[in-house]
């Protein structure tokens, strides 16, 4: 069941390029209709959650994928910027990253994340997460942009 009547924009907060390219891929292998956007670090992703400078037209995400491991400003650090911040505290955040401590998880969700998902280094399993991702988070769950 599709209930999407929508094409929903996923911020991908994520500084390796070989995982932003297999992302890309695995949710073009879904068939889901996203606006996938960017960004490669810390910083980056609080100005574009803000419209500042080059992303001053961009649209606000309805799910951030978020990586831990960033340059600049780390993923904690983004989370936290993320969650108190009252335009941006109801998006899902889906911390997806290689870490598995104990200590990254719960401090994730300390801060709010929605998810911690320890992001597979095989090539299949990383792409049925997406598509687990994609599922969930776009067909079954309703997103808080998507209520007027």
């Amino acid at each position: 069941m599709n209930k999407k009547s929508r094409r929903y924009c996923i911020l991908l907060i994520e500084d390796n390029p070989g995982d932003v390219r297999l992302t890309k891929e695995a949710f073009r292998e879904t068939g889901a209709d996203i606006d996938l956007q960017v960004v490669m670090d810390g910083v980056e992703a609080v100005a574009y959650l803000q419209q500042e400078r080059e992303y001053a037209e961009k649209p606000i995400p309805d799910l951030i994928l978020l990586d831990l491991n960033l340059p600049k400003w780390g993923g904690k650090q983004v989370l936290e910027r993320i969650k108190k911040d009252e335009r941006f505290l109801r998006i899902p955040v889906v911390v997806l990253t290689t870490s598995n401590a104990s200590a990254d998880v719960l401090a994730s969700y300390n801060l709010h994340a929605n998810c911690f998902i320890n992001k597979p280094v095989d090539f299949d399993n990383f792409f049925q997460i997406i598509n687990y991702i994609q599922q969930f988070w776009l067909e079954t769950a309703t997103l808080p942009g998507s209520v007027s």
